[in-house]
């Protein structure tokens, strides 16, 4: 009886293909009707559980290497181990140095409740103001930190600073692992995960900011983005089976809202996200329902993320929540697929989800008190040529190095090691793979449920379509402003890794082309595979005596002048002394000293951002009097000058600190039909270090410069 179905199956079979391709799916299917040894699904079954478990444990192995790396390399760049304690503090810089201070000041305190009310009603950091610093400055990887570092009793075997640096390491080694595994769920090869890590520790400088500054907010947050990413992938994949589904679903929920936590610009991210899955559900290349179920983790994660963040009304007025909450509301007008008025009304829910956005967004902002911040939108009127401004704030942001175009450097160091040519050409494949998809449903072709290698039709998989839109939106804003470049580049590394190693890729290609003189299927499976061996063999060859050569060359950090004068504020100055100065060295005071300070190298908030350019007014052509009352007026009791800003001379004309002081304060002509205005006064930072030359006694209540070689040794009473 089973023989006679077998035959008549094959003679259906037989009938049915008209084609050649249909006759090799027919045969392909008789081969799988034909009876199969009871040991060939073990058979199968051990197969693919050996490429699984070889490329975990890939991902992982590559994981550790790289945070192990990192920890060496770090080692060697600061010598490390051979500090005392305040010249490892030095080594955090800027805004760094804040974040580090609050580690220190949880693990100070008396129990984990009264440090987190300490941080909340903050006013031992900034005169004359009080803040909530855990919500201001987003300060939950430090309590997180310092949990773990006490209750796992891990101050006994290890000091601090060793296991602060150590977990944000840890997370950069599984911010390489999530890589990792979302090329290898795109391509179907770990091999392609292995040319993403080599890729990204190639070109670090342009992918990540953890040789710079250790305890950035990105360096906690982005890791759990990647591993978002990736559950993400997996989660938009047609044949993923139940489990794997769930699994994906409750990974990106936890992951989705640790980024959050964790990051205050994640909703921004998010929101590039969210406008993603938007397009390619306008596109119907995925089901719906997939999609919406991303929506729904989203608002989970604001509104929790609301909550637990002190009330933090930037979320309720953010674009994310507005976005999502206006394609809620437009699914409901959806029509049937497959009619005449469905197609319509794709286009009206695609204007109607904008008008919706900005509407909503509009009203949210209308009735939710919360802080705008003013500077930003400013900013980006004179990034944009849309206005003209003498702030100085606006100007300086102008100037700084991440907030400018990328230059040409960048370009270069990703042309060299090879991948910005092999992620040019994969974006290519797959941008035109998805418009031949997107002309497709227009002229109401159905798609194919599966898409198997010899269509060739890469374009059709939802989740290679949401990474090309993805990363063109993040392209191109980091070819506006070059900071975001570290948001881009990690991801140029995983889609160039994976189109490379793709075979679907090169067959997408091969159709186009209409290759006739090789099978195009051969070809493809062997281009996959001989391509990436031959890029990783060139990179070996040509970066890994570099890398090499970093971890085993001693650098050398040495600022003696920095320790001298933190030293002597510890020992000399009163407890409740205040100090001024630029913000960077206000940041390093506040760590190594504790001592209360002016300004803080933060610039998110509007007041902080003006008592910056009131402090800087020390540098520019102002009276001794005006000068007094700026300090005094937030209870200044000493002020450090820097000669390295006094005597700037280095950098471009123009976006040096003095250059847009007298800009601002109206000292040189800035455009035409300005007047330019004299000032009687020369530049308070000289005048006073040549009146004070021979002085070097510290005093109470004093302002001293250039203490100890960079900082000067005069002084002067108030």
């Amino acid at each position: 009886m089973a023989e006679e179905e077998g035959a008549v199956i094959e003679l259906r079979q037989r009938k049915k293909p008209k084609s050649s391709e249909n006759k090799e799916s027919a045969k392909e299917e008789k081969i799988n009707d034909t009876p199969i040894p009871e040991r060939a699904p073990k058979y199968v079954l051990f197969q693919r559980f050996a490429k699984i478990f070889i490329g975990c444990l890939a991902a992982v192995t590559s994981g550790m290497m790289y945070a192990l790396y990192l920890s060496a390399y770090h080692e060697r760049k600061f010598w490390f181990s051979n500090r005392q304690e305040l010249e490892r503090e030095i080594t955090f810089q800027g805004d760094s140095a804040i974040y580090y201070s609050y580690y220190k000041d949880m693990l100070k305190a008396p129990s984990f409740e009264r440090g987190v009310y300490e941080l909340t009603h903050n006013n031992k950091t900034v005169s004359l103001k009080t803040i909530n610093a855990v919500q201001q400055m987003s300060l939950y990887p430090e309590l997180i930190a310092s949990v773990l570092y006490q209750a796992t009793g891990s101050n006994e075997i290890i000091e601090p600073v060793y296991f602060y640096i150590g977990i944000v390491f840890g997370l950069q080694g599984i911010y390489v692992t999530a890589l990792f595994v979302t090329s290898w769920l795109m391509s179907g090869t770990w091999l392609a995960g292995m040319l993403t890590v080599a890729w990204f520790i190639i070109n670090r400088v342009d992918t990540t900011r953890i040789e710079y500054s250790i305890p950035l907010r990105e360096n906690w947050a982005l890791p759990y983005f990647a591993c978002q990413v990736a559950a993400l992938t997996g989660y938009l994949k047609s044949n993923l089976n139940t489990y794997g589904e769930r699994f994906c679903y409750l990974l990106m929920s936890a992951s989705t809202y640790t980024f959050m936590m964790m990051w205050e610009y994640s909703h921004y991210l998010l929101f590039l996200q969210a406008i993603s899955l938007f397009l390619l559900d306008s596109f119907s290349l995925e089901q719906s329902d997939k999609v919406h179920e991303v929506y729904k983790i989203y608002i989970f994660s604001l509104f929790l993320g609301y909550l637990l963040q002190f009330e933090n009304s930037a979320l309720l007025v953010s674009p994310l929540l507005s976005l999502v909450v206006a394609l809620m509301l437009a699914k409901c007008l959806q029509v049937k697929k497959g009619t005449f008025i469905a197609k319509i009304m794709k286009v009206i829910n695609f204007y109607l989800v904008c008008t919706l956005t900005v509407t909503l967004n509009i009203i949210m902002k209308m009735f939710v008190p919360h802080k705008e911040h003013g500077h930003m939108l400013k900013f980006l009127e004179v990034k944009f040529g849309l206005n003209m401004t003498k702030n100085f704030t606006m100007n300086w942001l102008l100037c700084q190095e991440s907030l400018q175009a990328p230059s040409r450097a960048f370009f270069l160091r990703l042309t060299q090691s090879s991948v910005l040519p092999f992620y040019t050409l994969v974006l290519i494949i797959c941008f035109f793979s998805m418009l031949q998809v997107i002309f497709r449903r227009i002229n109401g072709k159905s798609l194919k449920e599966t898409v198997t290698l010899e269509d060739g039709r890469i374009g059709e998989r939802p989740e290679i379509i949401y990474h090309v839109i993805h990363t063109i939106l993040l392209g191109s804003l980091a070819m506006v402003i070059e900071g975001l470049k570290y948001l881009w580049t990690p991801y140029v590394c995983m889609l160039a890794a994976f189109g490379v190693c793709s075979p679907e890729l090169w067959m997408t290609l091969f159709k186009w082309l209409r290759l006739r003189t090789v099978h195009p299927v051969l070809l493809a499976l062997i281009l996959s595979m001989a391509v990436p061996t031959i890029i990783g063999l060139s990179l070996w060859k040509e970066f890994f005596p570099r890398l090499m050569t970093e971890l085993t060359e001693l650098q050398e950090f040495y600022d003696p002048d920095t320790v001298e004068l933190m030293t002597w504020i510890k020992r000399q100055a009163p407890v409740a002394a205040v100090f001024a100065g630029s913000p960077q060295l206000m940041g390093a005071i506040k760590l190594c000293t504790g001592w209360m300070v002016t300004s803080l190298p933060l610039y998110n908030d509007d007041d902080l951002l003006k008592r910056n350019e009131n402090i800087y007014q020390i540098y520019s052509k102002r009276s001794a009097e005006d000068i007094y009352k700026i300090l005094t007026s937030y209870k200044t009791n000493y002020l450090i000058v820097e000669d390295a800003i006094c005597n700037e001379v280095g950098t471009t004309r123009g976006c040096r600190v003095k250059d847009l002081l007298d800009i601002a304060n109206g000292h040189v002509v800035c455009e035409e039909g300005d007047k330019l205005t004299y000032s009687k006064y020369g530049r308070f930072c000289h005048e006073q270090s040549l009146h004070f030359k021979d002085l070097y006694h510290l005093q109470q209540n004093a302002i001293f410069f250039n203490l100890c070689g960079i900082f000067g040794n005069q002084s002067m009473d108030i």
